[in-house]
């Protein structure tokens, strides 16, 4: 079980980290894109060493420019993708169509062939291109998933909001059993502390 994940240059790099260790968990191999600016960010934002971190959990890494490998075509044995975080340029190519480098034509094939193809586009606010090019992805069959934290949950760091977040985003391919929290409502009286024991 192959799962492409495509890492673009906005900001929320750890999502990527996140991503691929939730796809492990799930029991899918990942082969992993990179963008330039996705290299600059993973640095600035998750560490010096975050880009190679991210490398180790693939089992594949495709030069953005290699636009004849496996993942490019839809011959090729995939069952989904995640673009964590994707950008709005990257948004913008995936819904039109540009294909113009291999993260974008690997999400391209995923839409043509029927596959699932989950966005976490990161921006914001967004103009009236933003969210009329989400709404063109969404026409195409992607699944738009801002990076948004389950408040709900009352995650107690960051790295618990993110970690989350790219839970549900692998749930959204249907690989296996979810692997994100679920909302279990309480009675009202109940503590905080009871309610985060029963997550």
């Amino acid at each position: 079980m192959r799962v492409v994940l495509g890492v673009s240059g906005a900001s929320g790099a750890v999502l990527a980290l996140d991503c691929a260790a939730a796809l492990h968990r799930a029991g899918a191999a990942v082969d992993l894109v990179l963008s330039a600016m996705a290299e600059r960010t993973l640095a600035e934002e998750a560490g010096p060493d975050a880009a190679d971190r991210l490398r180790a959990m693939a089992a594949r890494v495709h030069p953005l420019g290699d636009l004849g490998a496996s993942i490019a075509s839809g011959s090729s044995p995939v069952a989904g993708m995640i673009v964590a975080p994707c950008s709005m340029r990257s948004l913008a190519a995936i819904a039109h169509g540009l294909d113009d480098n291999l993260l974008t034509r690997a999400a391209g094939v995923q839409l043509k062939e029927r596959r699932p193809v989950v966005l976490l586009a990161r921006e914001a606010p967004l103009t009236l291109a933003h969210l009329r090019n989400m709404q063109a992805a969404t026409e195409m069959g992607a699944i738009i998933l801002p990076p948004v934290p389950a408040f709900y949950l009352r995650p107690e760091s960051l790295a618990d909001a993110t970690a989350q977040i790219a839970a549900r985003a692998v749930d959204l391919l249907h690989l296996a059993p979810p692997l994100a929290r679920a909302w279990v409502p309480l009675p009202a009286s109940s503590s905080l502390k009871e309610r985060r024991n029963g997550r």
